[in-house]
């Protein structure tokens, strides 16, 4: 009887634990499917697809070189200029005093740019205005290719006409006899990535366009091209 009784308890204990042993997996499985999609959503797509192209690299392709072509009667399309990236650089001079200052500018910046930017730091040591050498006191960003086409839309379609009075670009001031140019803007609040109310403090900055151009000529009616409202 107790023989009968311990192989049943042993038969059942046996029964138990390979029930028991069956169960985790499955449900260990079901919850490691879960945390791969979930950062499978959280890293979203590793490379952009063809479709996702911005509209004006591909505005570039159709209509502008074909438009600077005819312009400057280039014999080869590939002597079209084009544009090969942009700087975009926030000083923040309260960093001297409160380097949380700064952590605010390399923030919004990187929601204005989608692209996490550097901290730039003092080349020498100023004592009128409290700067020691090596000390951070600015952020910047550069975007090239896909980037730089999106930020750029975003800038002429939507930041630009925020601007309060805005009427346009100076066209004698900005280029450096390079085929680059270089603008400013005095609020970052004109970008709509920008929540007002979380801004401590209204901070400018510059942009910089930076063209295969061999002249300001080439690259003003380049940058013409993409929108970029010049005065004049």
């Amino acid at each position: 009887m107790s023989d009968s009784k311990s192989k049943g308890g042993k038969s059942a204990q046996k029964g138990g634990a390979s029930r028991g042993a069956g169960a985790p997996p499955a449900k260990l499985a079901k919850g490691a499917g879960k945390a791969d999609s979930l950062a499978t959503a959280a890293a979203g797509p590793a490379q952009a697809s063809p479709e996702e192209t911005p509209r004006l690299a591909k505005y570039y392709v159709e209509v502008v070189r074909e438009a600077m072509q005819k312009e400057f009667g280039y014999t080869n399309p590939m002597q079209v200029p084009k544009l090969q990236k942009i700087v975009i650089n926030m000083g923040v001079g309260e960093a001297t005093g409160d380097q949380k200052k700064l952590d605010s500018a390399v923030a919004e910046l990187a929601l204005i740019s989608g692209q996490r930017p550097v901290k730039t730091v003092a080349k020498k040591a100023i004592a009128g205005f409290k700067i020691r050498k090596g000390l951070p006191i600015g952020c910047k960003v550069t975007l090239r290719k896909a980037r730089m086409y999106e930020f750029l839309d975003r800038l002429v379609t939507v930041a630009m006409p925020r601007v309060r009075d805005f009427r346009g670009i100076p066209g004698n001031k900005g280029f450096d006899g390079r085929g680059n140019f270089a603008m400013g803007m005095k609020e970052q609040i004109v970008f709509p990535e920008i929540v007002y109310d979380k801004v401590d403090s209204i901070r400018g900055m510059d942009i910089v366009f930076v063209t295969s151009a061999k002249t300001d000529a080439e690259a003003k009616a380049l940058l013409k091209q993409f929108y970029i409202p010049f005065q004049g």
